[in-house]
Order: C-alpha cells, then sequence, then structure tokens
C-alpha cells in the first residue's frame, strides 16, 4: 500500500499559449513603365506545444503528514516530453532532482526526497518546456505528534530495559531527553538448523549451521534476518526483514532486500492494564517472528502498539502510521500490509484500519474486542451487578446464582464477576477493595507499571492527597481526545482529570430476564432502584452515572469507540477464536467477536467481508503463556488468508475496494467452527450468536452481556442512550399500581430507547487529528474551554 497524493495535494502549472507570428513580403518591381505585385506564398506555421507537466506523488504518507524530513516521492514523466527534455526537481528552491531513478513502474521516476523542514515544504517539479508541478509537504519531527495532541506526561523512557535480539541496548541519543530518542542499531541474526536465530557476528561468511528456505521465486537461501530498530513517536520500533549480507546492497525504496516478498506484517501487542505513561520495555508482538519472517514477509512493530504499553488507539495509530512510513521510505511500498494479533492486539486491528483508511489491507486477528470503551462499558454494568449482588440487602440476597446470570447475560456468575474486574482499567485509586468470588482473581485497580515513580501516580487517600498525579485511566491516557476537566473530588479545585463516557441513566438491568419470566418484578425493581453508578473516581454512588457528551462524541470522531463505517469494510478480516470459556473466569467472550461484526452489518448493511471461525485446537494464548500470540494462526488460517489477500492484489479492475475484497473471497473461506475431535473438523456454517439452534452454538454456546439483556444493541456502541417514557407495552408482566408508581420514581428521566443510536452518535472521521496538524482536525485540547 502507498499513500497517493489527492488531487487538492498536486497542482498543474497551466502551460503557457505560444504566438507564432507570420509576415508576407510585397515585392514591387518596375517593367517597361507598368507596375505589378507579386504576393509571396508564406511558409507554414509550425505551433510547438509545451511539454505536459509531470505528476507527484508522495508514496510514504499523506502530504500533510510528513515524519522524520524526508519523503519518498513518485514522478510521473510525460509522455510528450520532448528529445533532450530532462526532468528538473526543487524542494524549497534547492535543487533534488539527483535524488531520483527510474523507478519499478514505466514512466516514472522515483526519490526519497530529504532536508525538510518542520512545517509546509514547497517540492516542484517540471519537465523541459512543460509547466511546473506543485506540492506542499507538511513535515513534523521524527518523535511526533503529529494528530495525537500534545505529549501525554508524564511519560518514562525505557531504552535500558528493551533487549535488542544480541542482547544489547540502544544508545539515548543524550542525557534526559524527553523525546526519549535512540541512536538506530542495525544488526543481523540468522536462524540455525536448531530451530534458534543467532547473533551473525560476520557479515561476509554465511555461518555453516544456518536454516535454508525458499523465498517468493522459490530460490534456497540462507534464512538471515537484518534487524532494524529505532525510536519513532518516542516509541521503540523495530522492523525485521530477510536479508543476505553477503549479496545484498545497503535497502533502498530501488534496491530492496531481494528475498523479501514484498508484504509487511504488522503486528499488535495484548492487554491494556498499565498501559499509560511509559515508552515500554517489552515487545507486545516480537518481530523477530519465525512465522512471518520464514514465510519471506517483513515484520513491523512500535512498543507503542502494544496497549500493555499504551492503551490509547489514537497515538497507537500515530505511532504505527509513521513506523510504516519509515518502512516505505527504507525498503519501498509493500504490495499489502496485513495487520495481527490477539486480544488488545485484535483491538489494534480493527480499530486502527477503520481509524486510518489504507493504513493496513487485511486484518488477522484472534479472542477480538471491538475497543476499550466496550470493555470498559460491560465491566462496568458487571461491576455494578456484582456489587449489588455481594450487599447483605434482603433485596439482593434473594437472587439465585441463576438468576444472577441471566439478568448478566453471562452463563455464569464467576463471568460476571470476572468480566466485572475489568472496570479496573477506568478505576485511578489504589487498594480498591471489591466483591471476592472463588475462582477470580481480585479486583485490581490503578494498575501501574513499577517503572512509574509513586510520587507522580494519583491517589487521593494519600496525607496529603496526590490529585495532581497522573491518573491510571483509559480516559485519562487519551485525555486529548475525551478532553479535561476539573476534578469534582478535589478541594482545592485545582487538579484535572480526563472526562469520562460511561453511562447508565435510564437502563433497565435484567429486562430480559423479567420479560422471560425468570425474576419477578420486585427483583427488577430492586435491582434498578439499587444499582446506582460510579463518580469520576470510580467510587460507588447512589445515583446513575453521567456520561460526559463531548467525550462521547469525540469518542464516536476519533474511533475510539470502533465505527465500522470508515476503513474497517473495506479490507478482508479473518476473526479465529480459539479461546473459548464462556462460564470461567475468562473474559475473551464470543459476543465481542459478533459485536464487532454488527458494526460493519450496521455500516454497510452486511459483512461479507469478514469471516469468523470459532473452537479449534486450544493453541491461543493462556493465562501461563499470554504472548503465545501467534500460536492462535494455525497455518490452514494464515494460508487461507494469504490466498485471499493475493485474489485481491491480482484484481486490476477500478472497482471500490470493498467490492473488490468480497468479489474475491475464496469460495472455501466460509464462516465456521471446529468440533472437538482430535484433529479438529471444520463445520462450515454461518456464526450466529446464541446457545442453540446450529452445530457450532451446540458445541460452542455464546451468552450475552448486561446491557444487551437490559434491550441494548449486540453492537455493544451505544454509549449514552436517548430516552423515551416508561411505555407498558415493552413489559410482558403487569405491574400493580404501586410497581408502577415505582418504576416511574426509579427512572424520572425515562428509560433508555435503544430503537434509536446512542446520544452524540456519530461516524468516525477517517485520519483525523487532534493536533498539531490542522487537517481533519477533530478537536484542540490545547485551546479547548
Amino acid at each position: 500500500m502507498s499513500f497517493t497524493v489527492p488531487p487538492m495535494f498536486s497542482r498543474r502549472a497551466r502551460p503557457l499559449a505560444w504566438l507564432a507570428i507570420a509576415s508576407a513580403s510585397w515585392v514591387i518591381s518596375a517593367c517597361g513603365g507598368s507596375n505589378s505585385a507579386t504576393v509571396a506564398t508564406p511558409a507554414p506555421v509550425v505551433v510547438v506545444a509545451p511539454t505536459t507537466a509531470p505528476g507527484l506523488n508522495i508514496k510514504s504518507s499523506p502530504a500533510y503528514r510528513v515524519t522524520g524530513g524526508s519523503a519518498l516521492i513518485e514522478v510521473a514523466m510525460p509522455s510528450d516530453a520532448k528529445t533532450g527534455e530532462a526532468l528538473s526537481v526543487s524542494l524549497n528552491g534547492t535543487d533534488v532532482t539527483s535524488a531520483f531513478k527510474a523507478g519499478s513502474t514505466t514512466g516514472t521516476m522515483l526519490g526519497l526526497v530529504s532536508g525538510l523542514t518542520t512545517g509546509d515544504n514547497a517540492l516542484t517539479a517540471k519537465v523541459g518546456s512543460s509547466g511546473t508541478t506543485s506540492l506542499t509537504l507538511t513535515n513534523y519531527a521524527i518523535t511526533g505528534p503529529v494528530t495525537s495532541g500534545p505529549h501525554i506526561s508524564p511519560f518514562i523512557c525505557q531504552l535500558d530495559a528493551l533487549a535488542l535480539p544480541d542482547g544489547s541496548r540502544l544508545t539515548a541519543v543524550s542525557a534526559n531527553d524527553p523525546t526519549c530518542s535512540a541512536t538506530t542499531n542495525v544488526q543481523y541474526q540468522y536462524r540455525s538448523t536448531g530451530e534458534v536465530f543467532k547473533t551473525l557476528t560476520d557479515k561476509t561468511k554465511i555461518p555453516a549451521d544456518v536454516k535454508m528456505i525458499k523465498n517468493a521465486a522459490g530460490a534456497s537461501v540462507p534464512y538471515i534476518v537484518r534487524v532494524e530498530t529505532m525510536t519513532i513517536d518516542r516509541g521503540i520500533a523495530q522492523i525485521t526483514i530477510l536479508f543476505d549480507p553477503t549479496t545484498d546492497v545497503e535497502p533502498t525504496p530501488a534496491t530492496p532486500p531481494k528475498n523479501w516478498n514484498k508484504r509487511l506484517v504488522y503486528g499488535h501487542g495484548t492487554g491494556c492494564m498499565a498501559g499509560w505513561f511509559i515508552q515500554g520495555g517489552v515487545w507486545g508482538y516480537n518481530p523477530m517472528n519465525d512465522t512471518w519472517l520464514s514465510r519471506g514477509y517483513a515484520v513491523a512493530n512500535n512498543t507503542l502498539n502494544h496497549p500493555t504499553n499504551s492503551c490509547n488507539q489514537v497515538l497507537a495509530g500515530e505511532a504505527a502510521v509513521m513506523t510504516k512510513e519509515y518502512f516505505i521510505k527504507r525498503f519501498g511500498a509493500p504490495v499489502y500490509t496485513i495487520s495481527t494479533g490477539t486480544s488488545g492486539g485484535s483491538i489494534a486491528s480493527v480499530q486502527l484500519s477503520d481509524m486510518f483508511p489504507g493504513l493496513f489491507d487485511g486484518a488477522l486477528v484472534d479472542a477480538s474486542f471491538p475497543d476499550v470503551i466496550t470493555i470498559a462499558q460491560s465491566a462496568t454494568d458487571a461491576h455494578l451487578l456484582s456489587n449489588y449482588f455481594a450487599t447483605t440487602a434482603p433485596s439482593a440476597a434473594s437472587f439465585t446464582s441463576q438468576q444472577k446470570a441471566l439478568i448478566s447475560g453471562y452463563a455464569a456468575e464467576m463471568t460476571m464477576v470476572a468480566a466485572g474486574n475489568q472496570m479496573g482499567r477506568t478505576d485511578p485509586v489504589p487498594g480498591r477493595l471489591a466483591p471476592i468470588f472463588a475462582g477470580v482473581a481480585n479486583y485490581a485497580s490503578a494498575v501501574w507499571n513499577a517503572i512509574v515513580p509513586v510520587s507522580m501516580r494519583y491517589d487521593p487517600n494519600t496525607t496529603p492527597p496526590n490529585f495532581t498525579g497522573a491518573r491510571p485511566t483509559i480516559y485519562d491516557a487519551s485525555v486529548n481526545v475525551y478532553g479535561r476537566g476539573p476534578n469534582p473530588l478535589d478541594p482545592s479545585g485545582k487538579s484535572t482529570i480526563g472526562l469520562r463516557t460511561y453511562d447508565n441513566v435510564g437502563v433497565q438491568y435484567g429486562l430480559s430476564a423479567l420479560n422471560a419470566g425468570t425474576i419477578t418484578a420486585t427483583q427488577f425493581l430492586d435491582i434498578n432502584a439499587n444499582i446506582g453508578g460510579f463518580d469520576t473516581d470510580a467510587n460507588p454512588i447512589a445515583s446513575r452515572s453521567v456520561g460526559n457528551d463531548g467525550a462521547i462524541q469525540r469518542a464516536n470522531q476519533a474511533g475510539l469507540l470502533l465505527s465500522g463505517t470508515a476503513g474497517l469494510g473495506n479490507i478482508p478480516i479473518l476473526d479465529v477464536t480459539n479461546i473459548y470459556s464462556e462460564d470461567t473466569n475468562n473474559y475473551h467472550l464470543q459476543w465481542e467477536h459478533f459485536a464487532v461484526r454488527e458494526r460493519l452489518v450496521q455500516g454497510y448493511g452486511n459483512a461479507d467481508n469478514y469471516v469468523m471461525w470459532r473452537g479449534g485446537p486450544g493453541t491461543g494464548p493462556t493465562a501461563a503463556n499470554p504472548a503465545a500470540i501467534i500460536a492462535a494462526l494455525s497455518p490452514n488460517a494464515i494460508a487461507a488468508f494469504e490466498k485471499w489477500m493475493e485474489a485481491i492484489v491480482a484484481d486490476k479492475s477500478s472497482d471500490p475496494q470493498r467490492t473488490k475484497t468480497i468479489r474475491n473471497k475464496p469460495a472455501d473461506l466460509v464462516d465456521g467452527c471446529f468440533d472437538k475431535s482430535s484433529p479438529p473438523q471444520f463445520i462450515a456454517e454461518k456464526q450466529v450468536l446464541g446457545t442453540s439452534g446450529t452445530q457450532c452454538n451446540i458445541l460452542w454456546p455464546s451468552y450475552r452481556f448486561p446491557r444487551m439483556e437490559a434491550g441494548g444493541p449486540l453492537a455493544s456502541n451505544n454509549l449514552k442512550c436517548q430516552l423515551k417514557p416508561v411505555d407498558l407495552a415493552d413489559y410482558k408482566v403487569t405491574f400493580s399500581a404501586a410497581d408502577l408508581s415505582r418504576l416511574r420514581t426509579i427512572f424520572p428521566q425515562g428509560v433508555c430507547d435503544f430503537s434509536k443510536p446512542g446520544a452524540n452518535f456519530t461516524k468516525v472521521v477517517p485520519w483525523a487529528s487532534f493536533g498539531p496538524s490542522k487537517t481533519n482536525l477533530v478537536y484542540d485540547i490545547t485551546t479547548a474551554k
């Protein structure tokens, strides 16, 4: 994928009109006293049209968001250029023509133009007598930011923590550098016949124990990997690619490594808890990835693409965009880029594909969630239920364990508690006590990476309270999107917090169970009268929570709430679900996969670009080995996805990308599940949410979640419902006069009308900016009031 400059960014000079003037000569002669005049026939006038102006395309990034002082530029040479007319390219008035060589496409020249200054730069090109074509390149520092808003503070550098493949560490550019910049490091590793990577110390010799593999051309080549590590956007990025230093020349876009298959995999890590205010000292997705490297792919990653380092998808997207830009300028544009990851990595894959159309060309994911906000909303609902059921109030004690599960939508009470514990990512107060359930790990609030000093951490309970410390929540880590407001719990009124989206006003918990007759009207009223909410510090309160309207709108615009309406509908998606455990302490649940797909259905009318596989051999990550991300992607899944990707690439039609994606889906790549035999057998059938009705649902029943049991949509994309008056037609029970009066007292503003989109619901703004870039600027926290 490369970035083609839209017409608005490319200007062609109008050719000058040439005027040829012919004059006739009168020849007058005298002969014999008589006069005669002879008119000479003028020579034909030849009008030479000027050469057409050349085209200018930027291949490495959009023109309005270049980083690192350089850009890969393609010049489309005019077909009518005259003999001897040469290309001339200038940057800010300085000739840079020498950077251009013949491109891989006939009639093009390709050049890496460097020396861009911060801000706008004028690139011009002409050929001989042609007009001039101009292109404005807006350049930003390689340290960022570009579109993610002001740098997050505090920010802890971790250059010393991350080990390179040879065991060494990166070298800081300077001491105490707030940008955490390091000198770029290049080293070489080879895969041995013993199936381990080893450091290549002599670049002039092929080791005797090197493993030989087939390259894309079918030739047997030594399995040697070039490992380039650098700092980008304050994260640590690493690119690995097949490279034979004994024969390959220094890589450039015009001379990429000959054993590279011209395809790129971008990996994303897992988690979210503790993902704030750090550079990251570990990879979430190891670029030294034998699965992809052995197939000829290059692999790229950035520590900010590991949610356990940075649980901020706007920043993660910026880091991925900048890292891919760096890759293109180093090796050339890949034929396609696959985004892959599990759990938090699946979130990144689908969200970034939607937020930044064209960044990724396909998503191969496992253990899917739609986004972090969706996890937080369902977790907060579940945690409210857990808190209520744990009280000793007679109303709470009346519920059986089965009723609790039915109200929550989960398969078991244990699952409800485990899911509820995921609310910890929105809780900034350390040491929070919460209901304990046998077999479920204790609730964890204010989860921090140990490298962040305690003195920097928010804590309202210390003496004196630290209200100005950094707050470990998804809202505060992404405050540039959510916005900032005064902390209502700080008596001084001086500290600020990230605005929050959670809202449960009008939510009728247990509505489905009431209408199914599995709980009584009294129980329904009891739970809704006592469920309460949480304040801005996640302290339980008696009233319902009210989400901030501006934060909700911006979460939609930014894509922090997965929209599914921008880039995601255009690419192939294979969702491989190897984690299955609906009635235990697992919180990777099936409904979350269906929610992703449902958002595509809402946006496009169908999800024909989305294939879901469920069940299987159980080779996915486990609690004991959560980093075993690639194990979940079986060779069959990778081969099936590659077949789809290659078919799309081979389609040279001008049809829309979504049309090509759907049309070229292999006929045998369909929804289905794997049974429990050994080896597992594939059952081809449409995957639907439920516990019965299909072979796959009998084998792998999929349950629901609290907001859906309250009447909400499967898409789970309604953060704040629109309200309507209580309507008795919505209930399949008859309320007494006293019950009806109580119901209206519980919901004085009305109840949720889930037939309507959520309040402040809107589509994502593709390539949105939160500063400093002014293009597609949604919100600038530095000027917000």
